[in-house]
C-alpha cells in the first residue's frame, strides 16, 4: 500500500493547482513503490510525468550529456560490517541506518530520517567505501556523480546538469555520492573564484535542501577547509575519517588472516607498528601485493617468508608515508 502521507500530499497539491508539488509527490510515490520492488507501478507513475508538450522525456534512465552519463550507478557490494571504524563513528552510522529502516515510525510523529552526510578526511581512508556501505545497508541504488560530465564551461550549464542529476535521484530510493565535493561546493567568499562557481554553489545547496529524505546525499571531501560555510550547515551528519590507528590496523590484520586462511608469522604489534601511518587504501595495496606473490609462488609458497620479503620491499614507502 502506498504511504498515506504521499497520497495526501498529492491530493493537496492537485487541489491547489501546484504542478511542482504534484510532480514531487508522484516522484516520491514512484520511489516508494520501487523500493518495494513494484517496478512496473513505479515506471507507470513516472510515465505520467514523462508526457510533456506532446513528447516523452526519458526520466527513468540516467541523464546524459550526449553519450556521457551525468552519474554512474554502481552495485554496492561493500558492507558497513566490513569496515573498521572508530566506535563512536560506528554507533553514529548504525543510528543513521536505523532511522531509515524505521522511517515510517518517524513520519507518524511528523519527523523525517536524516539524509545529508558529509564525510571528510585524508584520501584512502574509507569515505567512498562508507557511502557504498550505506547504500548496501539501506538496500537502495548507489549513484556517483561524474564531474567530468557535470561541470561545464558555459554560463549556467553546470547548474542545469546538477538539476538533472537531482531530478533523477528523486525518482529512486538511493544514495547519491558527490565525491571530491569541494570541486562544486567551494567557499563563495573566495576572491579567486568566478561568479559562475558561486552561482553553482548556491544552486547546488538549494537542490540538496529540496531533496526528499529517501534520497541520501553523501558528500566526501579531502579538503573540507575549502567548502562553503553554508554547505557545512546543510549536512545533518558530519563524520571525519582519519588514517587508521594502531588498534585499527591490528583489527584489520586479524580479519585479513581469517579471510585468507594464511598465517603470516608476524605479531600483531609488529605488523601494526610497521604499517602505522599508511591509509587503509595503502594497507589494502600491501595485502594485495602479498596475496599476488603467494598465488604466483603456487603450492610451495611460504606465507611467512613472503610477508618478510614484502615488509622489506615496502620499507621505503612506509618511511615516505610517515613524513
Amino acid at each position: 500500500m502506498a504511504r498515506a502521507d504521499l497520497i495526501l500530499d498529492l491530493v493537496r497539491a492537485s487541489c491547489l493547482g501546484d504542478e511542482q508539488g504534484v510532480r514531487k509527490s508522484v516522484e516520491a510515490l514512484a520511489a516508494n513503490e520501487r523500493a518495494k520492488s513494484h517496478t512496473i507501478l513505479a515506471d507507470r507513475l513516472l510515465a505520467q510525468l514523462q508526457v510533456t508538450n506532446g513528447h516523452r522525456s526519458n526520466m527513468v534512465s540516467i541523464p546524459k550529456l550526449g553519450e556521457i552519463p551525468l552519474m554512474a550507478e554502481k552495485i554496492p557490494h561493500r558492507r558497513i560490517e566490513d569496515l573498521i571504524l572508530e566506535p563512536h563513528i560506528s554507533d553514529t552510522v548504525r543510528e543513521f541506518v536505523t532511522e531509515h529502516h524505521r522511517a515510517d515510525l518517524l513520519r507518524s510523529y511528523n519527523l523525517e530520517p536524516r539524509n545529508r552526510v558529509l564525510l571528510t578526511g585524508p584520501p584512502g581512508n574509507g569515505k567512498t567505501t562508507l557511502a557504498e556501505g550505506l547504500a548496501n545497508a539501506l538496500a537502495v541504488s548507489f549513484f556517483v556523480v561524474r564531474y567530468e560530465a557535470v561541470i561545464g564551461s558555459y554560463l549556467g550549464e553546470t547548474a542545469q546538469k546538477i538539476a538533472r542529476v537531482m531530478e533523477h535521484a528523486r525518482s529512486r530510493h538511493c544514495v547519491l555520492l558527490f565525491d571530491e565535493f569541494d570541486s562544486v561546493g567551494k567557499e563563495r567568499g573566495d576572491v579567486h573564484e568566478t561568479g559562475e562557481i558561486k552561482r553553482v554553489v548556491s544552486s547546488l545547496l538549494l537542490q540538496i535542501d529540496s531533496l526528499p529524505s529517501y534520497v541520501v546525499v553523501v558528500a566526501a571531501s579531502n579538503h573540507p577547509e575549502l567548502l562553503d560555510r553554508a554547505a557545512w550547515r546543510r549536512f545533518q551528519l558530519r563524520i571525519e575519517l582519519q588514517k587508521p590507528t594502531i588498534k585499527q590496523i591490528e583489527d584489520w590484520y586479524c580479519r585479513f588472516e581469517k579471510r585468507t586462511g594464511h598465517s603470516f608469522g608476524i605479531q600483531l604489534k609488529e605488523f601494526a607498528n610497521k604499517l602505522y601511518g599508511l591509509s587503509f587504501a595503502e594497507i589494502e595495496d600491501f595485502s594485495n601485493d602479498l596475496l599476488r606473490n603467494i598465488v604466483i609462488d603456487g603450492p610451495d609458497a611460504v606465507a611467512k617468508d613472503i610477508m618478510r620479503h614484502q615488509m622489506r620491499r615496502w620499507k621505503k614507502r612506509f618511511r615516505a608515508s610517515s613524513k
